[in-house]
């Protein structure tokens, strides 16, 4: 049986680009995840706004936290990314990930991104691929 609380700490442990980004996760539950971080200088694009990847980035951890909830081990299969907004240096930025649908093999999500204002700053959609393999390399 599967915790997903631990299958988080399982990935957190060795998510070194998600550290590197400064996430903090504020919600995490089956097919769901909502994190944070803040815009640091070298995030920054040379329009001095975030760069579009790092805003890419969180949404991706956000999107994999909430897929692999389950302990299936799910990567992605499709995903988009909609900018609606820049963010800059020190605002905070939320991605929040929203299971769609969730089956066999495949899984839907939304994620938002959002600052501290509430400002929608990009959406994000990705198809999850469920394995049959477990989060923790067993089966």
């Amino acid at each position: 049986m599967y915790d997903s609380n631990r299958v988080l700490a399982s990935m957190l442990s060795k998510d070194h680009f998600s550290k590197w980004l400064g996430i903090i996760i504020d919600e995490h539950k089956d097919g769901y995840c909502k994190l944070h971080y803040l815009i640091r200088e070298e995030m920054l694009n040379g329009f001095g706004i975030v760069h579009g990847g790092v805003l890419f980035a969180a949404a991706d951890s956000a999107f994999a936290f909430a897929c692999n909830s389950y302990g299936r081990l799910s990567v992605a299969l499709d995903v988009t990314i909609n900018f609606v907004k820049p963010a800059e240096v020190g605002e905070v930025v939320y991605a929040e990930a929203t299971e769609i649908y969730c089956g066999n093999k495949t899984g839907l999500y939304d994620v938002k991104l959002t600052n501290e204002r509430g400002d929608l700053l990009a959406v994000f959609k990705g198809t999850a691929y469920r394995t049959s393999k477990d989060v923790a390399g067993n089966g």
